[in-house]
C-alpha cells in the first residue's frame, strides 16, 4: 500500500476507535451504561416482587420470580446468584428472602413507584389503565431527592390511588386494613379501599365500571359464582376473579350509610337535589374545581337552564349560576328532593346563542 493509503487506513481506524471508545459518549460506554440500567432494573423489579410476596404472606421461589419479571427460568437463578452477592436476599429451603438491605431498597422502590401513581392520578389527565405502566417505566430514573419533592407536592400521601399503602421516608409500610369484598354478607354497605392493578384485563373491567377506591357499595346478591353489587348508581355483575380484586371496609356509621339515589345529570328543569358525594373517578384538576364551585355533600343545587342540545345545563349552586356538562355532572351524586316534580321539557329551552346565566354564571 501507498503511504497515502496507510494514512487512510490509520484515520480511519482512529476514527472508529473514536466512536466506539470515547469516554462517556462512546458506543461501548453506552452499551455498557444501557446493561448497567436493565441490571438494575431487574434487580428491582425482583426486589419488589420478594417484597409483595412477604407482604401477602405467601413464598417467593424461583419459578415465581421468573413468572413476574417474565424470564426464562436460568435467567432468574443468575439474578438470585446476583441478589446473594449484593448482600439483598437469602434462600432457604427453595424460599427466597430479603435481608435489611434488601427490604430497605425494595421499599424505596415501591414508594417511588406509589408517588409516581398518585401524581399521574392527581395532577395529569393520563388515563387511569395506564398509571400503572407509566410508574413502572418511570420509578427506575426518579432519586430519593426527587421522591422526597413529590411526596412535599402532593401533600405526603398514606396511600396511592389504588388504596395501597405508601410507605414513608425511613421504610415504613402501613398496616393493611379492609376485607374481601367475597366476605360481605347480601345487604351490607360498604366502602372500596383497594382496587388491585394486575391481571390488566381484570383491572380494566373494574376501571370501566368505575370501582375505585372511595366509592360506596350496596352487596345485592353474594354467592360462591358470583357477587351482585350496586355502586355509583349503577349494578354490577361481578365473577369471583373480579370480586377478589376489591378490598372493601364495612360501614356502619349511620351518617356515612346515606346512598345518593340519582346523579346531577338527571335533574329536571326546576327540580331540586342534595349533594351526596362527588364520585371518587373525578380527581385532580376537575375535583377541586367542583368543590371551589361549592358542590359539597349537604348543598342543595337546582336546574335552571338548558341549551337547546341539553348540554350543558345551568344550575344554581350556593345563589350562583354554574354551567356544567352532562359528563361532569354524572360524576356529582345527589339525593332527589321529593317535592320538585318539574321536568326537562316542562320549561323552555333557551336557544344556542342564549345566556345561560344571570351575571354571576360561572362556566
Amino acid at each position: 500500500m501507498t503511504p497515502a493509503t496507510n494514512l487512510a487506513v490509520a484515520a480511519a481506524v482512529c476514527i472508529i476507535l473514536a466512536v466506539f471508545l470515547r469516554p462517556q459518549s462512546g458506543l461501548l460506554w453506552r452499551w455498557l451504561r444501557g446493561r448497567r440500567a436493565t441490571e438494575r432494573v431487574r434487580i428491582e423489579d425482583a426486589l419488589k416482587h420478594l417484597y409483595d410476596c412477604e407482604y401477602a404472606r405467601v413464598s417467593a421461589t424461583l419459578d415465581s420470580l421468573a413468572g413476574a419479571l417474565e424470564i426464562g427460568r436460568d435467567a432468574a437463578a443468575r439474578l438470585t446468584a446476583r441478589l446473594e452477592t449484593l448482600g439483598l436476599l437469602v434462600s432457604e429451603h427453595r424460599q427466597l428472602k430479603l435481608t435489611p438491605e434488601g427490604c430497605s431498597y425494595a421499599l424505596r422502590v415501591i414508594r417511588i413507584h406509589r408517588l409516581l401513581e398518585s401524581y399521574l392520578a392527581e395532577r395529569t389527565g393520563i388515563n387511569e389503565s395506564e398509571w400503572h405502566t407509566r410508574a413502572d417505566q418511570l420509578e427506575h430514573r426518579v432519586t430519593a431527592a426527587e421522591a422526597e419533592r413529590l411526596a412535599a407536592q402532593l401533600g405526603n400521601p398514606s396511600y396511592d390511588p389504588h388504596g395501597d399503602p405508601i410507605p414513608t421516608a425511613e421504610g415504613v409500610m402501613p398496616a393493611r386494613r379492609g376485607m374481601p369484598l367475597s366476605e360481605l354478607e347480601t345487604g351490607t354497605i360498604a366502602r372500596i379501599l383497594h382496587v388491585e392493578d394486575e391481571p390488566d384485563e381484570v383491572y380494566a373491567q373494574l376501571v370501566a365500571a368505575r370501582l375505585s377506591p372511595g366509592v360506596m357499595l350496596r352487596v345485592l346478591e353474594s354467592k360462591p359464582e358470583r357477587m351482585r353489587i350496586e355502586a355509583e348508581l349503577q349494578e354490577h355483575v361481578l365473577a369471583p376473579v373480579v370480586a377478589a380484586n376489591l378490598t372493601v371496609e364495612p360501614i356502619s356509621d349511620v351518617a356515612e350509610r346515606i346512598l345518593p339515589d340519582s346523579r346531577l345529570s338527571s335533574l329536571g328543569l326546576g327540580q331540586q337535589a342534595t349533594v351526596v358525594d362527588i364520585s371518587p373517578a373525578c380527581r385532580g384538576a376537575e375535583r377541586r374545581r367542583l368543590l371551589d364551585l361549592g358542590v359539597v355533600p349537604g348543598t342543595v343545587i337546582r336546574a335552571e337552564l338548558v341549551s337547546t342540545s341539553g348540554d350543558p345545563v345551568a344550575y344554581r349552586i350556593r345563589g350562583a349560576m354554574i354551567a356544567l356538562r352532562n359528563a361532569q355532572a354524572d360524576l356529582i351524586h345527589v339525593k332527589m328532593h321529593a317535592t320538585t316534580h318539574a321536568t326537562m321539557h316542562d320549561s323552555a329551552a333557551p336557544s344556542e346563542g342564549d345566556d345561560l346565566g344571570d351575571g354571576r354564571m360561572r362556566a
